[in-house]
C-alpha cells in the first residue's frame, strides 16, 4: 500500500470536470491507500465553514467514505482555503495539520510536508500579506461577518489579486534552494513534499558525494490529476499524472 499526497485541486462550482475527477480519485484510488494527505488549496476559495453548498457537501461525503474504509485523511491549509476550520474538517472526517508537518515512515525516515507558499521567502509583499491574513483576531472578525459581506469583500480583493498575480508571474519568482535545504536539515529529513507552485517535478538535490535531498512538487489539477505516492514497504517515491476523464 502507498501513502498518497495531493494539492492544488482548486475545486469550484465552475469546474465540474475537476469535481467529478476528484471524486473518482477518492472512490477508485484513495480507497486503496494507506493514507491520503491533502497539502492545501483543495478549494479555490473558502470563506468559512458556514458556507456549505452542494459541492461542499458532495466533497465531504466523498472524504467521509475514506474514513469508513479506515483510510485516514490529513489536511494542511493552503493560501486559497486557509480559513477552512475544524467544523468542516470534522464533517469530512479529515484531520487538520499545522502549516508544516514531519511524517515518520515505517522505515524511520522523516518526510516534511507543507503547502509551499511559506517557502517563497523572496516574495516579501506576499509574506507580509500572508502574516496579515493569518492574524487570528482578523480572521475572527472576518468570519463573524454575514456570508454575503464576506463574499463582497472577497470579490473586491480578487480583482486586485489577479492583477498582482500577473505582475508576479513576470517576476519569475522561485523557491530558493537554500530555504529547502535549511528546512530539511532542521527537521532531520531528506525528503520534502509541497504544492503551491504548480510546477510538478521531482528534484534531486546533491549536496556532496554522501549527502542528497529530494524535493517533490505536486501539480495543479486541471485536465490531469497529480498525486505523489510513497510505497510504505520500500520508500519508493513516484509522481503520477492521470487524465481526470479516464479513471
Amino acid at each position: 500500500m502507498s501513502i498518497l499526497f495531493i494539492a492544488d485541486v482548486h475545486l469550484c462550482n465552475t469546474k465540474p470536470k475537476i469535481i467529478h475527477g476528484f471524486l473518482n480519485f477518492l472512490y477508485n484510488h484513495a480507497m486503496q491507500a494507506q493514507a491520503l494527505y491533502i497539502l492545501g488549496d483543495l478549494f479555490e476559495v473558502w470563506l468559512g465553514d458556514d458556507e456549505k453548498n452542494i459541492m461542499h457537501m458532495t466533497i465531504a461525503k466523498g472524504l467521509q467514505s475514506l474514513h469508513k474504509k479506515k483510510v485516514p485523511c490529513y489536511f494542511i491549509r493552503g493560501n486559497h482555503d486557509f480559513l477552512l476550520g475544524p467544523k468542516y474538517a470534522n464533517l469530512c472526517d479529515m484531520i487538520l495539520l499545522p502549516d508544516s508537518q514531519v511524517l515518520k515512515l515505517p522505515s524511520g525516515k522523516n518526510v516534511v510536508i507543507l503547502h509551499g507558499d511559506t517557502l517563497c521567502i523572496d516574495d516579501k509583499s506576499y509574506q507580509r500579506l500572508r502574516n496579515f491574513l493569518h492574524c487570528q483576531i482578523l480572521q475572527k472578525i472576518f468570519l463573524s461577518l454575514p456570508l454575503s459581506m464576506r463574499l463582497y469583500i472577497f470579490n473586491c480583493a480578487r480583482t486586485f489579486c489577479i492583477k498582482y498575480k500577473k505582475y508576479k508571474l513576470k517576476q519569475n519568482l522561485h523557491i530558493k534552494l537554500q530555504t529547502v535545504i535549511d528546512m530539511l536539515i532542521k527537521n532531520q529529513s531528506k525528503i520534502l513534499i509541497h504544492g503551491h507552485t504548480h510546477q510538478p517535478a521531482i528534484h534531486n538535490i546533491q549536496i556532496s558525494e554522501n549527502i542528497s535531498f529530494k524535493r517533490i512538487v505536486l501539480g495543479q489539477w486541471n485536465k490531469y490529476g497529480s498525486v505523489a505516492t510513497i510505497n510504505e514497504k520500500n520508500d519508493d517515491i513516484n509522481l503520477i499524472h492521470f487524465p481526470l476523464n479516464k479513471q
